[in-house]
């Protein structure tokens, strides 16, 4: 057994203990099925932000994940994430089984601070990050942009909010996008199809009209 499928048999083992299927887990991290699934066979191996998440959601010391973590070979992977950013948990979890819909390969994760935002980008690729422009006393998503910004010049910023009145300074930052809540999949993939800087293969290919 590799240190990848040790660490992901001792979260499984961890989610069984606390009788919690692979959704609800994935539901407390905001995060897809998917992605609990790939950690779980050694398919995907959490970085150590994210296994603070687990230990976290799991209600363990963050070492019992850290020491299992901390036995596996990093690799060079340059993966692409697409990140969500709600204050209100229930229109997070919900956008993120929404956006699961629309992009099935996709790595898709779900964070109600803008902080925890921030520090996942600093140690991953995110090419998309879908924010709320409102995200609590004194935490504008506007800020928010220009930190992941910072981070990635040319990061797809999409705004999803129901504040008409931040589209000016959406704009002034080069944002790919300002959509009105509620976001529908019609919504979503019209601003996916159209990205400032255009991510290959996000979105599934059409077949052409004939002439």
């Amino acid at each position: 057994m590799t240190p990848a499928e040790q660490l992901g048999k001792k979260i499984r083992e961890l989610r069984t203990f606390k009788n919690l299927s692979q959704q609800q887990l994935a539901d407390l991290m905001f995060v897809t099925r998917k992605a609990v699934g790939n950690w779980e066979n050694g398919k995907r191996t959490p970085d150590a932000y994210t296994i603070q998440r687990l230990a976290g959601a799991l209600n363990v010391e963050v070492m019992v994940l850290l020491e299992a973590q901390h036995r596996i070979e990093k690799t060079a992977e340059d993966e692409r994430h697409i990140i969500i950013v709600d204050r209100d948990p229930v229109i997070l979890k919900n956008f993120v089984r929404q956006l699961t819909e629309t992009l099935p390969d996709e790595q898709i994760w779900g964070f109600r601070r803008p902080d925890e935002a921030l520090l996942f980008a600093k140690s991953n690729r995110v090419c998309v990050a879908f924010t709320e422009t409102e995200l609590g006393r004194n935490r504008s998503g506007i800020d928010l942009a220009r930190g992941l910004m910072e981070i990635y010049p040319k990061i797809n910023i999409i705004f999803v909010t129901d504040r008409p009145e931040y589209a000016g300074a959406a704009w002034e930052l080069n944002a790919s996008g300002y959509v009105m809540k509620p976001a529908t999949a019609e919504k979503i993939v019209s601003q996916l199809s159209c990205l400032r800087y255009p991510v290959p293969g996000l979105l599934p290919e059409t077949g052409q009209p004939e002439d």
